[in-house]
């Protein structure tokens, strides 16, 4: 048995959650997520929890088994609450600037960057702090992914994109003289 599929996913108020045709839709007070599920996983609405049970020990069954309950309890995390991660911009000149849904990023390049925020994601820059923020857990990392992606931090100086809660392992320089 799954140890994360066994456990039950409480629903908050304000939560309202639907399992309809293998789809499982989750609204709240943030907004709606949907979720296909597949294979021979059953889910069931009691008491104000969500339960996950799977039809038999196969090996795509078992690895479903807690995928969809992780899944399940991530959509109820994310309507009730949201998820939020943050960014470190480091570096001489490096800096962030965002007007509506496009952040505009000065990496060192010759040219700036743009990226364009997608909808239902949020961003907030606090000199060299960018947060992004949701209701979706998988698309909140995925933005910070890509904005990461553009100037990923390096090893001598620590300069480029970091999440704040990353610790970049430094290296030491050139030694001073040639032996």
């Amino acid at each position: 048995m799954s140890r994360i599929g066994k456990l039950p996913v409480a629903i908050p108020a304000g939560v309202t959650v639907t399992v309809a045709d293998g789809m499982v839709t989750v609204k709240g007070p943030k907004g709606t997520l949907s979720q296909a599920v597949k294979g021979d996983i059953t889910i069931a609405v009691e008491n104000n929890e969500v339960l996950v049970t799977r039809a038999n020990d196969e090996m795509e069954n078992r690895s479903y088994h807690g995928l969809y309950r992780q899944l399940i309890h991530n959509m109820v995390t994310g309507v009730s609450q949201g998820f939020s991660k943050s960014l470190m911009i480091n570096g001489v000149g490096y800096k962030a600037e965002l007007n509506k849904n496009i952040l505009t990023l000065s990496l060192g390049y010759s040219t700036i960057i743009d990226y364009i925020i997608p909808e239902g994601i949020q961003a907030a820059v606090d000199g060299n702090k960018v947060t992004i923020s949701g209701i979706s857990k998988e698309r909140v990392g995925q933005v910070c992914a890509e904005i990461r992606s553009l100037r990923g931090p390096e090893p001598y100086k620590g300069k480029g994109i970091k999440y704040e809660t990353e610790n970049i392992r430094r290296k030491v320089g050139k030694s001073g003289g040639k032996k």
